[in-house]
């Protein structure tokens, strides 16, 4: 119970061929390949600039360039306990 059988998803996929037709979920599933193959093409061209950009101008570029100064530790604690109401103030 609360599983789906193997008849369950047969259906579901007869449905689906009925709707759409088979032409149209071969080229939908076409168009998927075409975006997987360019992402993976963007990927490597990216890993390639990489191996190309001197470690020098990699490392310099690594951090956002700011004016502030950039500090590793742990950043300062914040006071957030309400302040302190004194006897006479309402």
């Amino acid at each position: 119970m609360g599983g789906i059988s193997i008849w369950q998803l047969a259906i579901v996929g007869i449905l689906v061929v009925l709707l759409f037709g088979r032409g149209k979920i071969s080229e939908l599933m076409g168009d998927v390949a075409k975006g997987i193959k360019s992402f993976k093409k963007g990927m490597k061209d990216d890993e390639d600039d990489m191996l190309d950009t001197p470690q020098a101008e990699r490392v310099a570029t690594d951090r956002p360039v700011t004016d502030r100064p950039v500090h590793d530790g742990p950043a300062d604690p914040i006071d957030v306990t309400p302040p302190r109401k004194e006897r006479g103030d309402a």
